[in-house]
């Protein structure tokens, strides 16, 4: 029986380890999908760090801002607007446009990514 209960806690901590490292690998996946929905669709106007400096950017007027300052207040729910519905649902600029197609967790993950380029 002794044998039995080392075999079941060695079982355990395998399991719980696993268990710990998907969680990360899934932190990380989704981190990562941030970044490349964020490099395709907003990088060429807010640039690679979200200082406004993106190559398409310098041609818009009013140009993008930097997120450090253009943040500064806002919460998720009028970032996730921003991203979904565009500028001219927030009072912003009709050159941003609304980003459709996005799941639930992309937007909620880009969101974090916007808000992490902005802090």
């Amino acid at each position: 029986m002794r044998v039995s209960s080392v075999r079941l806690m060695r079982a355990s901590r395998v399991l719980l380890t696993t268990l710990v490292l998907a969680g990360v690998q899934a932190s990380v996946a989704l981190a990562q999908t941030a970044q490349v929905l964020y490099a395709q669709r907003c990088t060429p106007c807010h640039g690679a760090n979200g200082k406004g400096d993106g190559p398409s950017g310098k041609f818009l007027n009013p140009p993008p801002k930097d997120f450090a300052t253009a943040l500064n207040g806002k919460g998720d729910d009028w970032i996730a607007k921003v991203i979904t519905q565009g500028g001219p649902a927030v009072g912003l600029s009709a050159a941003m446009p609304a980003n459709s197609g996005l799941s639930d967790d992309q937007l909620k993950d880009l969101v974090q990514y916007v808000k992490k380029l902005g802090s």
